[in-house]
């Protein structure tokens, strides 16, 4: 009776599984994939998956069944692009911009800010959040680049003796340096005081939510909040909350002292103090009301979120490149002693940035190999038709950014470093803008790219400058940790500039 029941419960579960599935299936009969098996779909190939095992499992994927192929997710259908054309179709959008499903990992800590948020509340949201990377605001952030860049150098020195450092630890806590101080106006001296709450909170959060991307069963919200780790999880993001919300009152309560106008005019953004984004959003309104603190929060932590280990990522793996290839080092010390003169003190400029062309190029070509986001990803909320084949509204879009990249098709000879490919008068030889896209790319591309190559130029030409790369470690194994990271850490050795 009991082996009946059981019996019977299946029958059920397959019969809906199929139900679920069959108004897709004719639209994934022609592409690509893994073979599906009922209820559970392609997910069986996750099981003993480790977070470091992604990028290979997805390149054997490409390589088995080209540039676009299909997994199911469940009854859910998921698809794995390099292909530019329809990754364009998809960025270029104005309709397509809601994230996937694996995004809602992140809400807990992020809530609806910018990264999370959709249709009209992401336009409002985007559209109040440009004036913060104003370029009279950015370029009062300079300052706070050259100094948090000066104690990584202090920080380094010791090392500077030719043998092999895991220089990965020292660039995250600079990174959180300046996205702190930048994006919230306060120091939290993460390079001097590594212990403090707010940086092992940050440090613990990335790898839990890590976890959760690779534990497939994790995935489902009702196994996950059984867990210990959703206790944790809460735990971790009481203690960013509480940072951010005490930083917003205390920044709030100072605006209201000095009476600070909402009505800044435009041309005067940034010029009276070094303004942090956090002012910008304490400033701003949204159809006519100011911000409330819990929308700030969710941009402040947002933010947080995206500047602190994409910069880690980019920084890092571009000192990678330089020890292995002195030629290109050489060539760009030289270029930085030409804009700012052999004086290892002297403090870097805004117009000294902008003028370091061959490290820009060096930047790109970095990113490239190594971008921070190597995916992203789109759920479908209409019917999109990629290449005369209708993909369903509700599919899963997974755009691989790093796979594109290092395609021998758009990339010739991919897996060489070569800066050159980003010389002036060789960038119309890209087929297309969506052929390179560390900072994804259509309305949805990052607001903070700016920001981003000002803080790896001067963060990099610091080191540079006090620092001869000498030896690079073996080539390290790539993992995803929400953002690309080595997973045992990234050496190098290095001896001072003399």
């Amino acid at each position: 009776m009991v082996l009946h029941i059981v019996f019977a419960i299946l029958a059920v579960i397959l019969a809906i599984n199929y139900l679920m599935m069959r108004g897709n299936i004719k639209y994934a009969r022609h592409m690509k994939g893994p073979m599906p098996l009922p209820i559970v779909g392609c997910l069986y190939l996750y099981f003993n998956m480790k977070q470091e095992d992604i990028i290979d499992f997805l390149t054997t994927l490409k390589t088995k069944y080209g540039n676009l192929f299909r997994v199911w997710v469940g009854h859910r259908l998921a698809l794995f692009s390099t292909n530019v054309q329809y990754n364009e179709t998809v960025l270029s959008s104005q309709k397509l911009i809601r994230k996937s499903e694996l995004y809602k990992f992140l809400v807990p800590w992020l809530g609806n800010g910018l990264l999370l948020s959709t249709d009209q509340k992401w336009f409002n949201k985007r559209k109040i959040l440009t004036p913060a990377f104003h370029f009279k605001i950015l370029e009062q952030f300079i300052e706070v680049f050259d100094k948090q860049s000066h104690v990584l150098v202090d920080r380094l020195r010791p090392e500077a003796t030719g043998k092999l450092v895991n220089i990965y630890p020292y660039v995250a806590l600079a990174a959180l340096d300046i996205i702190c101080e930048t994006a919230m106006g306060t120091s939290v001296n993460a390079q001097t005081d590594a212990n403090s709450s707010y940086v092992k909170a940050i440090t613990d959060l990335s790898l839990l939510l890590t976890e959760r991307f690779v534990k497939v069963w994790q995935q489902v919200d009702f196994l996950f909040n059984l867990s210990p780790d959703k206790r944790r999880q809460d735990e971790i993001i009481k203690v960013l909350h509480d940072f951010t919300t005490k930083i917003i009152h205390s920044r709030r309560q100072e605006l209201a002292v000095r009476g600070v106008s909402e009505a800044d005019d435009d041309a005067d953004i940034g010029t009276k103090r070094r303004m942090a984004f956090l002012d910008v959003l304490l400033q701003s309104t949204i159809d006519g009301r100011p911000l409330t603190d819990q929308e700030i929060q969710e941009e402040v932590d947002t933010f947080m979120f995206e500047g602190h280990d994409t910069t880690t990522v980019a920084i890092s793996f571009t000192l990678l490149l330089l020890a292995r290839h002195p030629e290109v080092q050489e060539k760009l010390h030289q270029e930085i002693v030409e804009i700012v003169g052999n004086d290892l003190k002297a403090p870097v400029t805004y117009r000294n940035l902008q003028d370091m062309k061959y490290l820009e190029m060096i930047i790109k070509e970095s990113l490239r190999l190594y971008p921070p986001a190597p995916i992203i990803a789109r759920r479908f909320t209409e019917d999109v038709d990629l290449g005369g084949t209708k993909v369903p509204e509700g599919s899963n879009f997974n755009i691989g950014i790093m796979h594109t990249h290092r395609d021998p098709s758009i990339f010739p000879d991919p897996e060489r470093f070569d800066p050159e490919r980003f010389a002036p008068d060789r960038l119309l030889e890209q087929t297309s803008p969506y052929a390179y896209v560390p900072f994804s790319a259509g309305p949805r591309n990052c607001i903070g790219q700016k920001f981003a190559m000002l803080e790896l130029k001067s963060t990099l030409s610091k080191v540079i400058r006090n620092f001869k790369l000498t030896t690079a470690g073996p080539e390290p194994k790539l993992t995803m940790q929400l953002t690309l990271k080595p997973k045992d850490g990234l050496f190098i050795g290095f001896v001072p500039r003399v």
